[in-house]
C-alpha cells in the first residue's frame, strides 16, 4: 500500500477534508492500522476499504489542521468539533453519520494496539441520516386509488376496504392487518388499532372507509373465508389473515390501476397526515391519530405544503400584511 504520509495535498471539495496536507508519521501509522483491519480482519471489499481509508484521511488531516499531531491528543470534544465541521462544510448526515461510525471504529481499535490510552469516540453520538418522505398523494389521486379495485369481487371489495382503512386511520399495514372483527365498530364508526409496544389507540372512521367495510363484510369476506371460523378481519384468497406482504401487492395492484405508479401502504399513512395538517388539524392530534410516541416523530413523519404554510402566515403573524397598513381601525 502506498505510504500515507506522502501523498499530495489535495483541495478540498463536496467530500474532501478541509485543509488537507501532509501527515505526520503517528497519524499515518494510524491510518493504515485501519485499512489493514479492515482489509484482513474484516475482509471487506475494495471499494468499502477506500471509503475507510478516505475517512480516515479526512479527520486525520483535519486534526492535524488544527494543530494535533498525535492520534492520542483527541479527545471528545475534537471529534464533536469534527462533526460540526462536517455539517457547515454541508456534508450529507448519511455521510457524517458514516464519518462518526468510522471514528469509532478506529479509535476503538487504536485503543487495543496501544497506540491511544482511551477511547475519545466510545460514547461518539451519530447524527441520524434522514429517511427521504414517502410520495405524497394528492386527494383526488387518492379519491382513484380507493375506487381502483373491482368491486364485483371478493377480493376487489376486501382491497377497498383495506385501502379505504389505511387512508381513513392513518394506520400501519401491520396494524391494519392484524385487525379482528371485534376492533372494528361501525354503528359507533371507529377502529381500535393495536400500535407498537402494545399501546392501543380509537381512530375515527370516515362514511366511506364504514361503508367499504360493510359492502366487504356483507358478502365478500364469507366468500373468502369459505366456512373458516377464523376471527381475523381482513382474508385471503386461502381464507387465512392477510398478511402485510399480501398487502402490499393489493395497495400496488390498486395503484397500478389506478395509473398512480409506485404506491406503498405508507404512502396512505402519510396521505392521511398530511391531509388532516392541510385540512387544520394540530399537529398533537396528528401524533394521537398516529400512535407517535414522541412528538417530534410526528413532525418529522408530516409536512405541511407550502401554499397551506404560506396561508397560516398570512393569517397568523402580525407582521404579514401588506405593506402600508398597520392593523390599527
Amino acid at each position: 500500500m502506498a505510504h500515507v504520509a506522502g501523498e499530495r495535498p489535495r483541495h478540498a471539495t463536496g467530500d474532501e477534508p478541509a485543509t488537507p496536507g501532509f501527515l505526520p508519521e503517528p497519524w499515518a501509522v494510524a491510518v493504515e492500522l485501519l485499512v489493514e483491519h479492515v482489509a484482513l480482519e474484516r475482509g471487506r471489499r475494495d471499494n468499502t476499504v477506500a471509503a475507510y481509508r478516505g475517512d480516515a484521511l479526512d479527520l486525520a488531516r483535519t486534526c492535524v489542521d488544527w494543530g494535533i499531531e498525535h492520534p492520542a491528543e483527541v479527545g471528545r470534544l475534537t471529534l464533536r468539533r469534527y462533526l460540526a465541521s462536517l455539517a457547515e462544510r454541508e456534508l450529507a448526515r448519511a455521510t457524517i453519520a458514516r464519518r462518526s461510525s468510522v471514528a469509532r471504529t478506529w479509535f476503538g481499535l487504536l485503543v487495543r494496539r496501544g497506540v491511544v490510552p482511551s477511547d475519545p469516540a466510545a460514547t461518539l453520538e451519530s447524527p441520524r441520516a434522514g429517511r427521504p418522505l414517502p410520495r405524497v398523494l394528492r386527494v383526488d389521486e387518492i379519491a382513484r386509488l380507493l375506487v381502483a379495485p373491482d368491486a364485483d369481487t371478493p377480493v376487489g371489495l376486501r382491497d377497498r376496504a383495506l385501502l379505504e382503512l389505511l387512508y381513513a386511520s392513518g394506520a400501519r399495514v401491520s396494524e391494519v392487518c392484524s385487525l379482528d372483527l371485534a376492533a372494528l365498530d361501525l354503528p359507533q364508526r371507529q377502529v381500535r388499532l393495536a400500535g407498537k409496544g402494545g399501546k392501543e389507540r380509537i381512530v375515527p372512521l370516515g362514511a366511506p372507509a364504514v361503508a367499504a367495510c360493510r359492502n366487504y363484510l356483507a358478502d365478500a369476506r364469507g366468500r373468502l373465508a369459505d366456512g373458516d371460523t377464523t376471527s381475523a378481519l381482513l382474508l385471503n384468497t386461502r381464507g387465512a389473515r392477510l398478511g402485510v406482504r399480501d398487502a402490499r401487492t393489493a395497495v400496488a395492484r390498486a395503484a397500478r390501476g389506478a395509473g398512480l405508479g409506485h404506491v406503498t401502504p405508507h404512502t396512505l399513512r402519510h396521505a392521511f397526515a398530511t391531509h388532516l395538517l392541510d385540512g387544520g388539524a394540530d399537529l398533537r392530534q396528528v401524533q394521537e391519530l398516529l400512535g407517535h410516541a414522541s412528538l417530534a416523530t410526528t413532525q418529522r413523519y408530516t409536512h405541511l405544503s407550502r401554499g397551506r404554510l404560506q396561508e397560516v402566515h398570512a393569517r397568523a403573524h402580525p407582521r404579514a400584511r401588506a405593506a402600508g397598513t398597520t392593523g390599527e381601525g
